[in-house]
């Protein structure tokens, strides 16, 4: 389960599919653009807040990954991320029927 999203989020990311980091993701929900977002399990309060209401705002999907900064950073190619938007109806459906497989709030 858990290889299953990391390798589907690094897919997504090849495609073009994903924005990284707080200011992208924020830009690409605030343009109508993305279709989920997947947070770390370990990001700040105050950032896991203000990206939720964002999502909340452009009515953006917002799922918990179940995974650190460092896990969802290598997935993507990066040495750290905490937020992922994706902006492609397909991936983020994937995503989320990873998500719900064991009727789970988290991705593991």
């Amino acid at each position: 389960m858990k290889e299953k999203l990391l390798s589907l989020l690094g897919i997504a990311t090849r495609a073009g599919k994903t924005a990284m980091g707080f200011d992208a993701a924020a830009d690409v929900m605030k343009k109508g653009r993305a279709f989920l977002l997947v947070l770390a399990n370990d990001l700040s309060e105050r950032t896991e807040r203000t990206i939720r209401q964002t999502a909340e705002q452009t009515q953006t999907p917002v799922v918990p990954s179940g995974f650190d900064m460092d896990s969802l950073g290598r997935a993507v190619g990066r040495k750290k991320t905490g937020i992922i938007a994706i902006s492609d109806s397909g991936f983020a459906q994937t995503i989320r029927a990873i998500c719900t497989e064991n009727s789970q709030e988290e991705c593991i």
